[in-house]
């Protein structure tokens, strides 16, 4: 019999993935990771998985990545904020906890494969003679854009149970007809370790970042108000600027070498062309010629048609600093080949400019319902 690490939340999602891989054969085993204290990590959490897992009669461990989650995720966003960057977690988590040293701990213990309650698929492909990641059947929960950069060699061990349903109604009336508790729990939607939302408060409590005050300004440097600390802003913001001025502006950029927010028109927030870092292949194992796909810059966001190419590394700083030259050019002077993975930066030109590019999200590329990859954007 095949054996299955699943990851249990203590969520309908993952409870119900516990039922349909016991259901198609599978020998399995649900791990609760701790990562944080409170949030969606606590006691009552860890005690819904359990009890889910003594009902349908598997194993349950918890195990402790507590230390792992700091250092990869918590410290990751602490620093990204401090660079006028906005990150996203799931995707750091996903990379290195749940696709990374969940892996890690199947393999020591001699089970076969990974699964968790996220909205994808997994399969493999004749086209491309390789397994593929894909997005899930039911569109409005797929979470393909969060699971890019799980390293390509693991896809042909992860499963994703709840990739082929095409609503959530149909999730939960799988657990109520296995009578779990958990039929009716919500979602959660906050980042599990600022239950309350409030990213700023966290920022401040767990780091050296406090309100430096400095200007805001418009692109030709013109100040037009005080902001209370980079951190608080970011890009496409529009509210809470403080700010009386004849059109709407909104915070297009950064200056942070002179602590400075720069704000524009509506008009301004778009961008024709975008450059990405630590690039993950999935579908290829090269850009080696320029690719039409489509592409999402947030999790939220719609797709967008571009073109994808790999960038002379030598010939990036000037591209970007002739392109962004009010912006803070820190993250490009200091450009080397060592911070990035496989030495790669992509170039995305998009057929039509798009709106509110932030630094720190991930830009993930697509061909038809198939991932092929994605990256850090960078300015």
């Amino acid at each position: 019999m095949r054996k299955v690490l699943l990851g249990m939340s203590g969520g309908v999602d993952s409870s119900v993935s516990a039922i349909l891989l016991k259901n198609a054969g599978y020998e399995v085993y649900g791990a609760t990771m701790q990562l944080y204290e409170g949030g969606c990590c606590n006691l009552n959490s860890d005690l819904d998985a359990k009890n889910v897992c003594k009902n349908i009669g598997i194993e349950h461990c918890i195990i402790d990545y507590r230390n792992e989650f700091k250092e990869n995720v918590i410290n990751n966003f602490i620093e990204e904020y401090s660079k006028c960057k906005t990150p996203n977690p799931c995707i750091e988590c996903n990379r290195y906890l749940k696709f990374g040293a969940m892996y890690n701990k199947a393999k020591s213990l001699g089970i076969d494969y990974i699964s968790t309650g996220h909205y994808a698929k997994t399969e493999y492909s004749d086209k491309y003679a390789r397994y593929v990641l894909k997005k899930s059947n039911n569109i409005a929960k797929d979470q393909s854009y969060v699971l890019y950069s799980i390293p390509k060699e693991l896809l042909s061990k992860i499963i994703f149970p709840l990739g082929e349903f095409e609503s959530k109604e149909e999730i939960r009336n799988i657990a109520k007809e296995y009578n779990l508790k958990v039929a009716n729990k919500p979602d959660s939607e906050d980042i599990c370790f600022i239950p309350n939302g409030n990213y700023k408060s966290f920022l401040e409590q767990n780091s050296n970042l406090t309100p430096n005050i400095g200007d805001i300004v418009n692109t030709k440097g013109k100040i037009l108000g005080k902001h209370k600390g980079l951190y608080n802003y970011t890009i496409g913001q529009r509210k809470g600027l403080g700010i009386s001025y004849k059109v709407p502006l909104f915070v297009i950029g950064f200056n942070k070498e002179r602590n400075e927010v720069i704000v524009g028109e509506e008009s301004e927030l778009y961008q024709k062309e975008v450059f990405v870092k630590d690039v993950n292949l999935l579908l290829v194992d090269d850009i080696d010629k320029p690719i039409k796909v489509n592409v999402k810059t947030r999790y939220s966001s719609k797709e967008a048609k571009a073109v994808i190419e790999k960038v002379d590394i030598s010939n990036l700083k000037n591209k970007i600093i002739e392109k962004n030259n009010l912006y803070n050019e820190y993250e490009i002077m200091n450009l080397n080949e060592n911070s990035l993975n496989e030495d790669y930066i992509v170039k995305i030109t998009f057929d039509e400019p798009q709106a509110r590019i932030t630094p720190g999200q991930s830009a993930v590329f697509y061909i038809d319902d198939i991932v092929l990859g994605g990256g850090k954007i960078m300015q």
